[in-house]
């Protein structure tokens, strides 16, 4: 069992008062056999002045969040405590029908699957589908799990990560060709390239523990965090993360899933004022580790 400490602080600056609109927040993590919320807290400067919660379609936590009057900042910090238990080594129980590709999901369970399978992109070549094919043994077996988690590191290996300053995901298509892109880019090619295959697969948003970075809560550059999972008959929902070439839960702690990256994006809102108010916004994200001691420590005595 691990006990992860995550702040999440994301503050905007405007060159005079602006009011704002209202703001949708998805930092609470989703509660799990393998990930347990044990405390989240969302502050806003200035003060919100009404907090709403919601379930969206998916299941994900949302905050919607109003601001009265007017600043030249705003400020969104969550701190979140959360019992973690990772999975050392992937778990592929597999259902027997499923161990080899190609396979075909149950009649019940491709309804609700739906869209998750569907190809969102369409390219005017069929470069992603040749890459994807790549690794689908020719005349001989293609064991399931083999097959994707050679995918996830294929893309770790391959690809070069490279932070970007502008908002929205790059296309599968454009990922490939330049073999660079952020971490959500990386998931976008592996889920288009999975679901080219026939595979159920969805988005996943959240954080990630960096060992380096444990025991600062000052040290700057960090950000949310996104991978893929994709459904495999027995073993359910699988985690992938092709950033990291990590199979598993480990170190990730999911926030939301999704179809498609624009129904996960962490925190939207509006402003009311001109374009050239915005001065930028800055992110910071910290994951440490507490034993339960420390814990134990820090709470009031009876």
């Amino acid at each position: 069992m691990t006990i992860f400490s995550v702040r999440h602080v994301t503050s905007y600056r405007y060159a005079r008062p602006v009011r704002f609109g209202e703001h949708r927040v998805m930092f609470r993590p989703r509660d799990s056999y393998d990930q347990r919320l044990l405390e989240a807290t969302l502050k806003t400067t200035p003060e919100a002045s009404g907090v709403r919660w919601i379930h969206d379609v998916f299941g994900n936590c949302v905050a919607l969040v109003r601001i009265a009057g007017a600043s030249t900042h705003l400020t969104f910090e969550t701190n979140i405590t959360l019992d973690h238990t990772p999975q050392a080594t992937p778990d592929f129980q597999i259902d027997d029908a499923a161990l080899t590709y190609p396979f075909v999901y149950d009649a019940d369970e491709m309804k609700d699957l739906g869209h998750t399978v569907e190809r969102h992109y369409s390219e005017t070549t069929d470069e992603v589908v040749h890459w994807a094919r790549q690794f689908v043994n020719v005349g001989r077996p293609t064991e399931t799990g083999t097959l994707l988690m050679t995918m996830c590191y294929a893309i770790h290996e391959g690809f070069s990560y490279s932070r970007r300053t502008e908002a929205g995901t790059q296309a599968p298509l454009t990922t490939l060709r330049l073999r660079r892109g952020t971490c959500r880019d990386f998931a976008v090619l592996m889920m288009e390239a999975a679901r080219l295959l026939g595979f159920a697969a969805r988005f996943v948003t959240g954080y990630i523990y960096v060992a380096d970075r444990d025991g600062s809560t000052t040290l700057g550059g960090g950000s949310t965090h996104a991978w893929v999972q994709i459904y495999l008959p027995g073993a359910g929902w699988v985690e992938f993360d092709p950033t990291n070439g990590i199979v598993g839960n480990r170190d990730l702690i999911r926030v939301a899933v999704a179809r498609d990256p624009r129904q996960a994006i962490p925190l939207t809102g509006s402003y009311h004022g001109r374009a050239k108010d915005d001065l930028g916004m800055s992110v910071q994200v910290n994951v440490t580790t507490a034993t339960n001691a420390q814990l134990l420590n820090e709470m009031p005595q009876s």
